[in-house]
């Protein structure tokens, strides 16, 4: 039985591999072309030891202790050279992707749909062949490339990947050069290349409550998250605060209430930070952290947004006197 092996490099950079529950991963991601660093392959040098984020696995028994600690095993450290798949499984690992002779992958789609959402948000959908073979990790992204140009911007997949199909939301920033394409001049059917995936953002295994926290078009990654949790389920509360600057910004709401009826534990709820907002809610995301979210402390919290955002965020929380057990965040801007 083969597994997938989702290998993070420190440069951002993601690449899939398969491997079954005979071989090891050094040797799986040997034979798709990919070095993993090694020196001894017997367990005894360390140099391939790796930070395994999820899935189940054989650490193997033929490796020495000053190579893999039991203080480091207790931690999900890993030797690629000795470890065995029996689940797919996510590694980080410590070098670059150059230095492992791999690095991004490229894929060529078609634009399959295009909308305006609001003036601010446009959605985006590509399709093609070459797009089944695209994994990625839920919340990661890619950099979709601007048609007629050699620019390309970076986009958090919005969707899971479905049958050829990806979707993203993207910010409509006056000036832009997507923007510009996608609102005045895209059509289904322009051809379009991604490259990716990459990011350290991603959903890792659900293990407590989690609180999910997206600015504008920063819910992207959310969506895609959440589409993941659909699939998967979890056995924890998840609450979603979506804030953004006036009303017509607000966008998805329906699709959230659909995944809110997919996800029996989700909560969302959306906040207008415009003072002359008609909306229910108003003020920015920090006014709508309650103290259940937090949890005292014992939550994972997810922040996607423009980085006075992420910082008037973390302040808040600092402020609260809360540590969160796992805090990740993505910082945004756009690009004119």
């Amino acid at each position: 039985m083969s597994f997938h092996i989702a290998l993070n490099f420190e440069d951002g950079v993601t690449r899939f591999i398969e491997a079954d529950g005979h071989e090891t991963v050094a040797d799986a991601a040997y034979r798709q072309g990919i070095n993993i660093p090694l020196d001894c392959r017997d367990g005894a040098c360390g140099t391939c030891k790796c930070k395994a984020e999820s899935g189940q696995y054989d650490l193997g028994d033929n490796f020495i202790e000053d190579a893999l600690s039991e203080d480091e095993i207790a931690k999900g450290f890993v030797l690629t050279c000795q470890m065995r798949a029996e689940s797919d499984c996510v590694l980080r690992i410590p070098t670059s992707s150059q230095l492992c002779k791999t690095g991004q992958a490229t894929f060529e789609g078609a634009i399959s749909d295009v909308q305006q959402l609001s003036a601010s948000a446009i959605a985006l959908s590509i399709k093609g062949d070459a797009l089944t073979g695209l994994a990625f990790l839920p919340g990661q992204y890619v950099n979709l490339e601007i048609p007629g140009s050699d620019q390309s911007r970076a986009y958090s997949f919005s969707s899971l990947q479905k049958d050829g199909e990806v979707s993203f939301l993207i910010r409509n920033v006056p000036g832009g050069m997507m923007s510009n394409f996608l609102t005045n001049v895209a059509k289904v059917g322009d051809s379009m290349s991604l490259a990716g995936p990459l990011g350290s953002f991603y959903l890792r295994p659900i293990e407590r409550p989690l609180l999910l926290l997206a600015g504008g078009t920063g819910l992207a990654p959310f969506t895609a998250m959440l589409e993941e949790i659909a699939e998967q389920g979890s056995e924890h509360p998840l609450h979603l605060i979506y804030g953004v600057t006036n009303d017509l910004d607000l966008v998805e709401l329906d699709r959230l209430k659909v995944l809110a009826e997919l996800i029996p534990n989700f909560t969302f709820s959306a906040c207008v930070a415009n003072p002359d907002s008609q909306y229910l809610h108003k003020g920015y995301v920090t006014q709508h952290v309650e103290a259940c979210h937090l949890n005292d402390g014992d939550v994972d919290v997810y922040l996607c947004g423009p980085p006075p955002m992420v910082e008037a965020v973390s302040n808040y929380i600092r402020d609260q006197g809360i540590t969160p057990a796992n805090f990740y965040y993505e910082k945004f801007a756009a690009a004119a």
